[in-house]
């Protein structure tokens, strides 16, 4: 299944990506008078149950010709696809191109930071460039959407505790990561976490194969797969569980490939400007574009 989160009436509402559209979640259930999970994280919290309900749902509109309730995905405007999780972590230097390309060794366990609530951003959002910023990079990531709570889980076990899976742009302003010893500054201006558009549930997802791509204005930049990641979902998922609790609603950024401008040499370095368009996309996840300004 195919989840989203949009604006509508003030309201952040849950939708289901359909052939007929996008499906307001909330007046479905009122039409049909069922009682379904409205928002993104009282799905997570219901989990499988919760995901039938919403099934249910969605084949009634479908079956009854309820077209009203559809809308085109070109109409609505995306929340950020997942809206208020306890932590983001990241994952630095998890393709073995992109640590050599950054002139670093191969890490012997994941490397991990953290970016705050306030770099979440939506498909199809602008991402300002703060100012005194000069060197804006672009990550293409698959990210994580954790749906139980996870404590020294096991690799075998790990993926059960995943509820789905979307794009993410880890944005990083360079000059600003490395102005010390801790990148947190150039990893965590407003807006630089862009994810979505949809977070696509597990069981229609191999994390271990995905072909993952960032094109700017339409260049292709990155090109690789989740194959190649040094430590894959599970051993991160595992490992990171035996450091600290993951919550239902946590996400992760699983590191990104070779071919960021970060890795290129001085003299070939031109880095990200207002009016650039950057697209991160993601097998059988989607599409996830913004536009710097």
């Amino acid at each position: 299944m195919k989840l989203l989160q949009f604006k509508k009436k003030n309201d952040i509402r849950l939708g289901v990506k359909t052939d007929l559209g996008i499906l307001d979640v909330k007046e479905a259930a009122q039409v049909f008078k069922q009682s379904v999970p409205e928002t993104l994280q009282e799905l997570i919290a219901q989990s499988e149950e919760g995901i039938a309900k919403i099934s249910n749902v969605v084949e009634r509109s479908l079956k009854e010709g309820h077209q009203d309730l559809f809308t085109q995905e070109e109409a609505i405007t995306f929340a950020p696809a997942v809206a208020n999780p306890e932590k983001i972590i990241c994952v630095g230097l998890n393709y073995v191109n992109h640590a050599k390309e950054s002139k670093m060794e191969v890490p012997a366990s994941p490397i991990l930071f953290s970016k705050f609530n306030n770099t979440l951003n939506a498909h199809k959002e602008p991402v300002a460039i703060p100012a005194g910023a000069e060197k804006i990079d672009y990550e293409a990531e698959l990210v994580l959407v954790v749906g139980k709570t996870a404590k020294n889980v096991s690799e075998e076990e790990a993926l059960s505790y995943i509820f789905g899976y979307c794009a993410g742009n880890d944005i990083s302003a360079r000059d600003w990561q490395f102005k010390s010893g801790q990148g947190l500054l150039g990893k965590s201006p407003d807006g630089f976490a862009p994810v979505g558009p949809y977070v696509v549930t597990s069981d229609e997802v191999n994390p271990n194969h995905l072909s993952i791509e960032c094109r700017i204005n339409g260049e292709v930049r990155q090109k690789a797969s989740t194959k190649d990641m040094i430590f894959n979902c599970a051993a991160l998922v595992s490992y990171i569980s035996h450091h600290m609790t993951l919550k239902p609603g946590d996400i992760i950024f699983t590191g990104t490939p070779d071919g960021v401008i970060i890795g290129y040499s001085e003299e070939e370095q031109v880095w990200l400007k207002s009016g650039d368009v950057m697209t991160i996309s993601i097998e059988s996840i989607g599409e996830l574009t913004n536009v710097l300004q």
